[in-house]
């Protein structure tokens, strides 16, 4: 007798940013939840770094951190959150059409899908609970009902992705691994798939089941 094989399952790994959401979400998120003027407060204090990430001085993934800690260190977590339900669900309309029809057809295959994201986990846990799909991102810290501004995760990027994909999911328990990204900070997820796709580069999506019709 031959043993049955354990892959009857595919992966699906979609990065969000520029690739599943049309728009920069974080940026976005910042003006959904905060005051102009605490916006311009805090963008004063740190001007010389968002200077210097334009002048491509300043890496991303730094900006990112920085970005997130002048906003919204001390932010009430309760009220954080309601507004990033509202924000999650605005996201909804701003989704790649071809992409979120991707994913729907994904998951009526039964894959396992998961968006993989630098982006942080305050609205995207609301974002994965709309879409029913499962979640690696960068994550936050809260004490005491607070927002700190610190990170409990390094930014999910480039080498992170791939690192935190690997530990949470054995790709050997797959048959077929799907990846859509649009980055360089994608580049390292990208290459675990046996079906990548870069937003710019491929033209075509990667065909799944034909027989699956899926109406967004």
């Amino acid at each position: 007798m031959y043993a049955t094989s354990k892959k009857n399952k595919n992966l699906a790994l979609f990065d969000f940013d520029g690739t599943l959401c049309s728009k920069d979400s974080f940026t976005g998120f910042i003006f959904h939840a905060l005051s102009k003027r605490h916006i311009v407060k805090k963008t004063i204090k740190i001007l010389p770094w968002i200077q210097a990430y334009y002048l491509k001085a300043y890496p991303a993934h730094a900006m990112r951190s920085k970005l997130f800690r002048a906003m919204f260190s001390n932010a009430d977590a309760l009220q954080l959150q309601q507004l990033a339900q509202q924000y999650a669900s605005s996201l909804m309309s701003q989704l790649n059409p071809a992409l979120l029809k991707q994913l729907k057809q994904h998951q009526a295959l039964g894959d396992d899908v998961v968006l993989v994201s630098a982006s942080i986990d305050v609205y995207l846990k609301s974002v994965c609970e709309l879409l029913e799909i499962d979640l690696i991102c960068t994550e936050t810290e809260k004490i005491n009902q607070l927002y700190t501004g610190q990170y409990t995760t390094p930014d999910c990027s480039s080498e992170q992705k791939k690192q935190r994909i690997l530990d949470q999911y054995n790709l050997d328990d797959y048959a077929v691994i799907y990846a859509y990204g649009n980055s360089v900070e994608d580049h390292e997820m990208l290459a675990l798939a046996d079906y990548p796709y870069m937003m710019g580069v491929n033209k075509i999506l990667p065909p799944l089941s034909p027989n699956i019709q899926i109406a967004i």
